[in-house]
């Protein structure tokens, strides 16, 4: 019985030893899945769903079509766009054109008036000369009637050369008339830039109406049938990508020797045959339960002491099958090499 006990003593002995060593300088847990980037997708612009392209679990590439909306109302408001921007650029080149015509003839209006005033003065101080050699001529000399003509030849240039001299009033400020013409250009060209603005909206409103994969990966949760209507901003399905990493829940006393770089092995349970292998990209920095939504409160009095677990990322570097991807939220059992 004595020899019995003492094998029994030295098997457990050997087995503590086997375990202290085997363990020794890894740090291991099953508090641990995998994790990944989860993409909702919406539609940018509202619509009726012609057709669906993808569906439930089905691996698709970036740019690959996922739904359509029905794109009429957009490509018309597209040709309206179109047509506003072109109507702007031709009122451009009609008002440049204006511009033009301007510098020439403005100043052309200007010398045309100066002259007509210089004409207009000229035949003003001829009849002048002659109303006042009439009014000189002895009664005998001359006749009313003639005296009558050329006062009413005098006043006539008179107001012809008030009438010339408006007319240069007019055409004085030739640099201002040619800038309100070239602010007309100006002003055009803002709203053609709004209409380009528009264009550019619709333009994209077109192609939104056609909803791609914006990465690699699986879709997942889809929510959306053809023929329901949906709004700007409704999630309608997600897209699981294509990285994953592991999110192992290590405690607190674990932590002291794990570092950024160590070499991971990891065990899957939903793949008993595979090993996969990685190594540790990063600790958070706090504890699992400081970001929950609802923290604990340690100042009531009754704190009880409870080791924390603190969440460890974990990259995947080899080991993976592409027909075997690993869904989200599966466990694993990683093991860090501590040295």
């Amino acid at each position: 019985m004595i020899g019995i006990g003492a094998v029994v003593v030295l098997l457990m002995v050997a087995g503590g030893l086997y375990f202290w060593l085997s363990t020794r300088g890894k740090a291991s847990t099953d508090d641990a899945y995998t994790d990944g980037n989860i993409v909702s997708i919406a539609p940018q612009v509202a619509g009726q769903v012609i057709s669906l392209d993808v569906t439930d679990n089905q691996f698709v590439h970036k740019g690959d079509p996922l739904f359509r909306i029905d794109a009429r109302q957009y490509v018309y408001r597209q040709e309206q766009a179109q047509g506003q921007l072109d109507a702007s650029k031709a009122q451009i080149a009609n008002q440049k054109l204006g511009v033009e015509i301007a510098k020439k003839n403005f100043p052309a209006a200007l010398a045309l008036a100066q002259a007509n005033l210089a004409s207009a003065k000229a035949n003003l101080a001829l009849q002048q000369a002659n109303y006042d050699r009439q009014k000189s001529l002895p009664k005998l000399a001359t006749t009313q009637q003639d005296v009558d003509t050329t006062a009413a030849n005098y006043q006539q240039a008179k107001a012809q050369v008030e009438q010339a001299e408006a007319r240069v009033i007019q055409a004085m400020p030739v640099q201002q008339n040619i800038g309100q013409s070239e602010q007309q250009v100006d002003q055009l060209q803002g709203q053609a830039e709004q209409a380009k603005g528009q264009l550019d909206q619709a333009v994209l409103n077109v192609e939104w109406t056609v909803v791609r994969a914006p990465q690699d990966g699986w879709v997942t949760r889809r929510n959306v049938n053809a023929g329901d209507y949906l709004t700007a901003g409704q999630q309608v399905m997600s897209l699981v990508t294509t990285d994953v990493w592991i999110t192992a829940n290590f405690k607190e006393t674990e932590l002291d020797g794990m570092r950024p770089g160590q070499q991971v092995t990891i065990t899957v349970d939903a793949y008993p045959d595979l090993y996969l292998h990685g190594h540790v990209d990063s600790v958070q920095r706090g504890s699992g339960s400081k970001f929950s939504a609802f923290p604990a409160e340690n100042a009531t009095g009754n704190f009880i002491k409870i080791v924390q677990r603190v969440p460890v990322k974990i990259v995947i570097d080899s080991g993976l099958k592409k027909d075997e991807p690993l869904p989200l939220g599966v466990s694993v059992e990683p093991t860090v090499l501590l040295k």
